[in-house]
């Protein structure tokens, strides 16, 4: 792993108990940073100098307020909490169902940004990540939920980019594929058959991992990344490329 220069940055994941988040946080916890996290479940990392955890609901605006005023300051902002759906097209999707992802996946990116970013205008600088996916990109990787959240997800993040590149703010999203993590466990079930079958699908052969998703974070955080701005990067083991 290359060598991040994240001492003392302050760095707020959501979504950080399980999955892309947890190997987020953990990245950034080894490079130095001081970490904030926020989830609804448990989050298994044990907390200390360098690591507060908030259990809440993402979309409890009043909560989500009172958290974020704690911070004096926010360098780093990784969207990352969001869920799937069931692969189901519109017919076979609620109105509930829907709403819920999109409410999980792309309003609560909404008011965590809208809380954080004035503080990132004071203080002239902050870097964005929003957690798009393949599903933002192209259609295939979710049902009509997951594939709608994902594509405003990607919209959501230009406009964003645009909007506050003047003001010094590096805003972009990460598109993983097929990333093994606890989400996406169903699909290991049984004697893992739709685990192969995306493997097979995907040009590298295998599924990604978070670790991977997550040193890509600390690319588009470092200074290594400072002329990308409003990049939706897939990592996806060439999916997108068929």
């Amino acid at each position: 792993m290359a060598i991040w220069n994240f001492k003392n940055k302050r760095v707020l994941v959501t979504g950080c108990s399980s999955g892309i988040g947890l190997a987020q946080a953990k990245a950034f916890l080894d490079q130095g940073a001081i970490v904030y996290g926020i989830d609804i479940q448990v989050c298994p990392l044990a907390e200390s100098e360098a690591f507060k955890f908030y259990q809440l609901d993402i979309l409890d605006s009043q909560q989500l307020e009172r958290v974020i005023d704690n911070f004096d300051s926010i360098d780093i902002l990784l969207n990352t909490a969001g869920i799937l759906d069931d692969y189901q097209p519109i017919l076979m999707t609620s109105q509930l169902a829907f709403e819920k992802v999109m409410a999980t996946n792309l309003t609560s990116m909404f008011m965590v940004t809208r809380q954080v970013l004035p503080k990132m205008l004071a203080q002239k600088s902050g870097t964005i990540i929003n957690m798009c996916s393949i599903a933002g990109l192209v259609a295939g990787g979710g049902g009509i939920a997951y594939t709608t959240s994902k594509h405003a997800v990607a919209g959501f993040t230009k406009q964003l980019a645009l909007d506050y590149a003047k003001d010094n703010l590096k805003v972009n999203a990460i598109a993983p594929g097929a990333i093994k993590t606890p989400m996406n466990a169903r699909d290991f079930s049984g004697a893992g058959e739709m685990a192969q079958w995306v493997a097979g699908e995907t040009p590298v052969n295998r599924w990604g991992t978070a670790e991977e998703v997550a040193n890509l974070s600390l690319f588009l955080a470092s200074e290594s990344s400072d002329y990308i701005q409003g990049a939706i990067m897939p990592i996806d083991g060439g999916w997108t490329l068929k």
